[in-house]
């Protein structure tokens, strides 16, 4: 009997397996491939903890796998932090389906282990449990979240005691613990009741809201007289169907932003995402009922949230009037901008900006003007906020970070993208733009202007199962041993791996190291400012290839920027078979 089936046989004849788990499960008894790829290994904890298909499986979300994670946290966390019990484990869900009851088994497994838990009562935003990790002072964090995944995801996040998104080494310790829990099905727990009675569980969330926005008061680039007058900006807020509808409003209405128009079909939290394709800021789909509501009230800006509150979107009226979605890279940049010149001089020797290694080198470029120092990190938030918190003990000082891919932090409160204080910065960008007669289209173009024409893409494959992972590791192995001299007719100065540390440049014998920790990615650095990156997805069965260009105006950039990818998409389908 194959190993699947050996996994299969024992969830199939377990008596006290969950009655809906069972009945899903014997609803699938005549497709073998469905059984195989649910229960053909155990669903992987990497570095942003784990994440999948909801359904009974060793390779699925549910109950079981939940329990099996969580008692492996709790034994990591007796082993490498201090008073573990009494400091407890702090804990926050979204709006997907399962999501609170995966909240209350993570509660129930720590209470076993004598461990105390504060769960938030409603849904919350991401950035809040990772706020709420530093503000209770808990030895770690739970977030069940899927972020903008499709609706049959869910996952399980670990942050650690700083609140930032557990690092790769403290990953691979948890893995380890993880590991040792043989059978997912017999994890001690206690039932609900008991860890109330106990005061093991803890229900809360006002105080540590309250807490919260009262910080984002402090990132504010507007005088004190300003902050207290009422802004005319027009707004138009989309949550879709997540957890940022409060708190995006009352942070708004904090600094008198009070022009805000909620798409109210939106607003109310729905796990199948129901008026949306994907819940992506990302996919400018997903601000259709926002740009119609924006274009009834004349709004100057659009802002959208995911699900989970990490991901903010953005859109603004262009030169024609119509209403143009940013990029994560464009808001990213214009954020630091406006960041940088409203800052003090005298702080910006010391200050660092932090960015991932798939973010566009427009920020790089705006943060030499001004003297500060650019950090990369490798592709993750996690990363940042492990920067971040290094400089606790270098004295250097955080003044932004962000990726592409719609994440930002302007104030490190949070050790995580924050999608609800990059809301309401972003409002106060838009109001400090238009009282100069200017849209943030046309701040944008100001930056192009004194910076270059940047402009990126990315290329997404979806593969999924097994023979999805085969096609990828192909891919990767076959950007690692070709010889590029030039893709889509740019010259190719220097090659790096990342799963190496090792930096090939061109015409040279010997590789130079890369400072950063091993993961599975590749990098071609171009001629002219250029680069692609290949990386496979650390939360999705995706092979994510990034494409950059630099150019001297739109249409020299849109060029470059076709002829790349057309290579990139005739090497993509070549190797993965």
């Amino acid at each position: 009997m194959r190993q699947w089936e050996t996994a299969y046989e024992k969830w199939k004849n377990d008596e006290g397996l969950d009655a809906h788990l069972k009945q899903e499960l014997d609803a699938m008894h005549d497709q073998p491939e469905a059984l195989e790829d649910a229960f053909y290994r155990d669903l992987a904890f990497g570095t942003g903890g784990m994440r999948g298909v909801l359904g009974p499986g060793t390779n699925r979300m549910n109950i079981y796998t939940i329990r099996k994670a969580v008692n492996g946290l709790a034994h990591y966390l007796k082993n490498h932090c201090v008073n573990v019990n009494d400091r407890g484990v702090a804990v926050s869900y979204d709006s997907r389906h399962m999501s609170k009851e995966f909240a209350v088994e993570t509660a129930k497994v720590l209470g076993a282990h004598g461990v105390k838990a504060y769960v938030f009562n409603t849904l919350h935003p991401t950035p809040l449990l990772s706020f709420a990790v530093r503000y209770l002072g808990a030895a770690a964090g739970v977030m069940i979240t899927a972020s903008h995944n499709p609706p049959e995801y869910n996952g399980f996040k670990v942050y650690n005691e700083d609140g930032g998104q557990v690092t790769p080494d403290e990953a691979a310790a948890i893995t380890e613990a993880i590991q040792k829990t043989e059978d997912e099905l017999s994890v001690p727990y206690l039932e609900q009741e008991e860890i109330e009675a106990k005061e093991l569980l803890t229900w809360g969330g006002q105080e540590v809201d309250n807490a919260y926005l009262e910080q984002l008061e402090s990132i504010t680039k507007l005088d004190a007289d300003e902050q207290e007058q009422t802004k005319d900006l027009q707004i138009v807020f989309t949550p879709l169907h997540g957890t940022a509808c409060d708190l995006v409003q009352r942070g708004l209405d904090n600094l008198h932003f009070h022009q805000v128009d909620v798409v109210e079909e939106q607003a109310v939290p729905d796990p199948e995402f129901s008026t949306v394709d994907s819940p992506n800021p990302e996919e400018h789909q997903a601000f259709t009922m926002a740009m119609e509501l924006g274009k009834q009230t004349n709004a100057d800006i659009l802002i959208g949230t995911d699900p989970d509150a990490d991901r903010l979107g953005a859109a603004v009226k262009n030169d024609t009037g119509d209403y143009a979605v940013l990029t994560g890279n464009q808001l990213g940049a214009l954020m630091l901008d406006y960041i940088l010149r409203h800052t003090d001089p005298k702080l910006l020797p010391n200050a660092r900006m932090i960015k991932t290694i798939v973010t566009s080198e427009l920020g790089r470029r705006i943060a030499d003007s001004y003297g500060v120092q650019t950090m990369d990190t490798l592709t993750g938030f996690k990363y940042i906020g492990e920067k971040i918190r290094q400089f606790d003990a270098t004295g250097e000082a955080f003044i932004f970070g962000y990726e592409e891919s719609y994440g930002y932090l302007i104030s490190d409160v949070v050790r995580d993208k924050d999608a609800v204080q990059s809301a309401i910065f972003a409002c106060e960008m838009a109001y400090y733009w238009k009282k100069q007669g200017k849209t943030l289209y046309d701040a944008l173009q100001s930056l192009y202007e004194t910076y270059g024409y940047y402009v990126e893409d990315m290329i997404s494959l979806k593969l999924t199962g097994k023979q999805g992972s085969e096609k990828i590791a192909r891919i990767m192995q076959a950007a690692r041993t070709e010889s590029f001299t030039d893709i889509g007719g740019v010259d190719v100065l220097a090659v790096e791996d990342y799963w190496t540390s090792e930096r090939m440049v061109a015409g040279s014998s010997q590789p130079e190291e890369i400072d950063l920790p091993q993961e599975n990615v590749v990098k071609f650095l171009l001629k002219d400012d250029c680069w692609i990156c290949l990386r496979p997805s650390g939360t999705e069965p995706k092979l994510k290839c990034y494409v950059s260009v630099r150019g001297d105006s739109e249409e020299d950039s849109r060029k470059r920027l076709t002829k790349l990818k057309t290579a990139m998409d005739h090497f993509l389908h070549r190797t993965q078979s």
